[in-house]
């Protein structure tokens, strides 16, 4: 995915041809999802053959090949995520760092994964790490994180990933790290770990969360299977899915205004499906070491095919309206990783 293919900012070569909304919808059957009658866009099969591409792509660099690792000018030129929320960089380095190095007991993997998300940075987790050579619940000071944090923020240290946006609570605190803090500590006192294990389920892990100042729907779904990681949950990741933002957009790419209120319902289909829609476009597709698409991945799909559809199907709209896509692909030097939770039974 380097520079081997030079793709002109206004006029992009398409990995395949762009049909026109009307074209490619008289294309397609209509597919009915939670009792509604919906007609697929052009974006629907760039869906399938976007993560047929993506994960060759992946699995190309685990097996430390050599660049480029796609003919698609939009892959090679921008920045997508994998297929599989787990294989992204900072998931990987979560799973592997966070929920399975460490004490295993329930509150110390709740408390680090918790810490971890909340910035969602890998430095950030290093700076506090160094700091206090292991970090845990049972030897946890708030003045004592705080003074490390607010130092390294006055200093221009990033304590925050750009991925998505984690909105600071309200918990009267001067700096949004410093509430982030807090509200940490408030989910430890209210004993969130072990009332996610007595709910056992990941909606009732993502009703506890949500339940928090600021976290909301997209957030505490993302926390949720985030602790289900770890070896202190198992719990059935297809057993619901809250639609993002970003998801949101997609899915009316794929299916018009008709979708909008039945995301949830798609994304099922789409897991649902997955297989005979790979088949029928003829696409080669294994999974991660046989791990079909979850929902959360599927999800997590949709955010990044209204992305790229912004590109290959600049006529057909979201609901944003955006219509390019910012950052562009940088190679990372670091080697891919593959660290899986070991109940996943993955054999890479």
């Amino acid at each position: 995915m380097g520079s081997a293919v030079t793709v002109a900012r206004n006029q992009p070569a398409l990995p395949f041809p762009a049909a026109s909304t009307e074209d490619s919808r008289a294309d397609h059957p209509e597919i009915r999802i939670a009792g509604r009658a919906l007609r697929p866009t052009a974006v629907f099969d760039t869906y399938w053959r976007f993560a047929a591409k993506r994960q060759a792509v992946y699995l190309s660099r685990l097996a430390g090949e050599a660049g480029p690792w796609t003919d698609d000018p939009i892959l090679l030129r921008h920045r997508f995520t994998n297929c599989y929320r787990a294989a992204d960089r900072v998931s990987q380095y979560l799973i592997r760092h966070v929920s399975y190095e460490g004490s295993q007991q329930l509150e110390e993997v709740v408390f680090r994964t918790l810490l971890f998300k909340l910035f969602n940075r890998v430095s950030t987790w290093e700076l506090l790490r160094d700091a206090f050579g292991e970090v845990s619940w049972e030897n946890f000071d708030h003045s004592a994180y705080d003074e490390v944090l607010s130092r390294a923020f006055a200093s221009g240290h990033k304590l925050y990933s750009a991925a998505y946006v984690v909105p600071p609570p309200r918990l009267e605190a001067d700096r949004k790290h410093s509430n982030h803090l807090r509200l940490l500590e408030l989910m430890m006192t209210s004993d969130l770990g072990d009332r996610i294990a007595d709910g056992g389920s990941l909606r009732t892990a993502f009703e506890l969360l949500q339940s928090f100042p600021a976290m909301g729907n997209f957030l505490g779904y993302q926390f949720a299977i985030d602790l289900n990681y770890s070896a202190v949950f198992d719990f059935d990741e297809m057993e619901f899915v809250v639609p993002g933002p970003g998801a949101r957009d997609g899915i009316r790419k794929c299916f018009g205004p008709a979708s909008d209120g039945i995301e949830a319902d798609i994304i099922s289909y789409m897991a649902d499906h997955q297989q005979e829609q790979f088949e029928r476009l003829g696409l080669a597709f294994a999974g991660l070491f046989g791990r079909p698409l979850q929902l959360v991945d599927c999800q997590n799909l949709f955010c990044e095919v209204d992305k790229y559809a912004r590109v290959a199907h600049p006529e057909i709209a979201g609901h944003s309206g955006r219509s390019r896509i910012k950052q562009l692909f940088e190679p990372v030097r670091e080697p891919v990783g593959a660290w899986f939770p070991p109940k996943w039974g993955l054999r890479t």
